[in-house]
């Protein structure tokens, strides 16, 4: 997959923009973005190609001693001395800007020249191909059962070049991700929805495991339908991958995002050194932690991607953080600086978020259950990171008794309460691994970016409903 050439001619213009603004400012970075993102989709009534989540332009970051400053815009040609003019007479119009003062010595500038590239098969399909493949996943779904009411098949690729010029840096960075869906919805006596998702950079690989899916999602489709309310109580719980990586995301995802130290409004910030979970219990994030939606070479400071430990032997260690936070807060940024895009400012964001795996087996785990539930599947969760409560909704459950799964599926199936009681509550920990990439998370209710969450099976205690 090649660069953006259209960001490769814009390099000297950069680098002549950063000399110009560096005559008023201690540190100015230009981050120029040009993301293409397509969306195929087909049900048993239509078909569509659309165009998702595209951007092109440039954020221009300036550090003037004290205080951090911002500016988009879409171009950045033309005479050079009047544009940074334009820019400056902008933030003397933001008065406001003057009393939020970040006491700092400097901000770093590492020298490093690197361009960084991430290959793909996107070009190997065509518009085409692609449409045909979710016709072929919706005739499949459709076709495999009278009760089927619709089959919608869809695959979205999308390709990410970024290019970061500073004073003493020039980095450039290019690579895609691919999400596939199958989906069903189905009525026997009631309406049921139930899916199966896959990511990968390989087109290929989504595709072919998609295919492949179609039996198990009538299968879940068939039961969900089925399904009971559960009778709300405390249990013992196995999760699978999904919502492990739900618990991690809400649990200690937003509550280190280290604006929020700044802002005083994670309890995290006081509990760094302090258990918060049970002593077998290890979590991390980062670009560089492994290989899913959210990972990039440099995050959109210019820091290049990290493994960051946010718990370790069930002991809180390290939060996340983008330039700004980690300047205000005297720590080093872990490179999670991310835009929702190039005109909204940066924050601390979480990118590939999970538990560790540990050593148990999961039959082992299972049979451990006199009375429980297994969940399964990402529904939405929330926390509320200055209490430490938490949300998180499962699309369904399957009751163990006896240790051993039974027929009887409960559904949806909400999990609350205290961040460090679930986490101190986690008893076994599975061997098996997975991370699931097909998330988008907000900051609030808005600034979304791309993440991953998951990891392995955990037993907890926790209350149902």
């Amino acid at each position: 997959m090649p660069f953006s050439k259209y960001l490769d001619s814009m390099r000297g213009d950069c680098r002549s923009l950063v000399e110009e603004l560096g005559k008023s400012f201690d540190y100015v970075s230009i981050l120029g973005t040009d993301v293409r993102s397509t969306a195929y989709r087909a049900d048993k009534n239509m078909s569509v190609i659309r165009d998702s989540e595209g951007e092109c332009g440039f954020v221009i970051k300036m550090h003037s001693g004290r205080s951090f400053y911002e500016y988009s815009c879409g171009d950045i040609r033309g005479d050079k001395k009047e544009f940074a003019n334009k820019i400056l007479e902008s933030i003397k119009l933001s008065g406001p800007l003057t009393g939020r003062q970040i006491e700092t010595a400097e901000v770093s500038d590492v020298p490093m020249k690197k361009d960084f590239v991430r290959e793909t098969d996107f070009a190997d399909f065509s518009d085409e191909t692609l449409l045909d493949f979710c016709k072929e996943v919706s005739k499949a779904l459709c076709e495999k059962d009278e009760k089927v009411l619709n089959g919608i098949g869809i695959v979205s690729p999308y390709s990410v070049s970024k290019l970061f010029i500073t004073k003493n840096r020039e980095l450039s960075q290019c690579y895609g991700w691919a999400n596939a869906y199958a989906l069903v919805i189905y009525n026997d006596g009631k309406m049921v929805e139930a899916r199966h998702t896959e990511g990968s950079d390989s087109l290929a690989e989504v595709m072919e495991k998609t295919r492949a899916s179609i039996d198990e999602v009538i299968d879940l489709a068939r039961h969900l339908v089925k399904a009971t309310p559960i009778k709300p109580g405390v249990y013992d719980v196995i999760t699978d991958s999904s919502i492990t990586g739900l618990i991690a995301h809400e649990a200690f995802g937003h509550g280190v995002e280290m604006d929020q130290f700044v802002k005083d409004r994670a309890l995290a910030k006081y509990f760094v050194g302090k258990y918060v979970a049970s002593p077998i219990t290890n979590m991390h994030d980062g670009a560089a932690a492994t290989h899913s939606v959210a990972s990039y070479f440099f995050d959109d400071d210019g820091v290049l991607a990290h493994d960051t430990q946010i718990i370790k032997d069930g002991v809180l260690v390290a939060g996340l953080s983008d330039l700004a936070s980690a300047t205000q807060l005297g720590t080093v940024p872990t490179g999670n600086g991310r835009r929702d895009n190039f005109s909204r400012k940066a924050y601390s964001r979480m990118t590939n978020t999970f538990f560790s795996p540990g050593t148990d087996k999961l039959e082992d785990m299972i049979a451990s259950i006199k009375h429980g539930y297994m969940l399964f599947e990402t529904n939405n969760g929330m926390e509320d990171p200055k209490n430490w409560q938490i949300q998180c909704t499962a699309e369904y459950g399957i009751e163990i008794v006896d240790g051993k799964l039974t027929e009887n599926y409960v559904s949806p199936v909400v999990m609350s309460g205290s961040v460090p009681e679930l986490l101190k509550s986690i008893s076994m920990i599975s061997d098996k691994f997975e991370v699931i990439g097909a998330g988008h998370c907000g900051k609030g209710y808005k600034e979304w970016v791309r993440v991953s969450d998951g990891g392995p099976n955990l037993k907890v205690r926790v209350k149902l409903g």
